[in-house]
């Protein structure tokens, strides 16, 4: 077996032998569904409640893809001006990065009395919480530009202008998907927390409902789902970004 084949095989036998090991000890231990399910009730449950879950994946899905798509646009266009000028840098970047380190759960409770309970709030969150990543990569691929690379292109007739665009941009390319593979999984965290809060749909919802009817298989499967979401835009991203980027990771 080669060692790209040991790579790609790698998780998937990891992610088995946790399971099983999972499954061991709540079989051996007689641990309680309600305090640690196993894998296997978890399953029993996704597969008893499949068309729920189903329904609330998809209302989770929509929603945060319509955040994330907003948090790309905002962040690329933040990006691009703050990091297309040093004074926008020194005097943007101090105040966005407070402004990260706010805990966006706090503003959900303000989202839900501008747009009230639903999707307005999910949307939002997820923006709120996954726009940072790319705004900062994008500004930090184009503030990272060599001065020499830019006196050059200067010298030869290229405008500030056609710098950014035509050399700065493709350059932060790799610095862009690398920080849409973090920014998707944050968007999920962003509207499954809102979704537990100000929602009456969504996966965040079904955790909160199967919590209160003590149904913790039902919980854990609402989990698997997620992350099984989150996992799968992240490989989708991951495999745009060695087909496009591929010149950046050579030699």
């Amino acid at each position: 077996m080669t060692s790209k084949s040991v790579k790609t095989f790698a998780p998937w036998a990891l992610l088995i032998a946790i399971l099983l090991l999972w499954q061991i000890i709540c079989s051996a231990f007689s641990v309680s569904e309600f305090i640690f399910p196993s894998p296997y009730a978890i399953g029993q449950s996704m597969v008893e409640f499949a068309g729920p879950i189903a329904g609330h994946a998809l209302s989770t899905f929509w929603v945060t893809m319509a955040g994330f798509a907003i948090a790309v646009v905002v962040g690329v266009v933040l990006g691009f001006i703050i990091g297309s000028s040093p004074v926008m840098y020194a005097a943007v970047y101090p105040l966005m990065t407070a402004f990260n380190a706010l805990p966006k759960a706090a503003f959900v409770p303000i989202l839900v009395v501008w747009f009230g309970i639903g999707a307005g709030p999910a949307i939002l969150t997820a923006f709120l919480i996954s726009f940072f990543p790319i705004m900062v990569n994008i500004a930090t691929g184009l503030a990272t530009l060599e001065p020499e690379l830019e006196d050059v292109l200067r010298v030869l007739g290229a405008r500030r202008m056609d710098v950014l665009l035509k050399v700065g941009l493709p350059r932060s390319m790799p610095y862009f998907f690398a920080s849409l593979k973090v920014a998707i999984t944050l968007a999920f965290v962003g509207s499954t927390v809102s979704e537990m809060n100000a929602a009456n749909e969504g996966i965040g919802y079904l955790l909160v409902s199967a919590g209160s009817s003590m149904k913790m298989p039902l919980a854990f499967a609402g989990l698997v789902v997620i992350g099984a979401m989150a996992m799968a835009m992240y490989e989708l991203f991951a495999i745009i970004e060695k087909r496009t980027t591929a010149w950046a990771h050579r030699g």
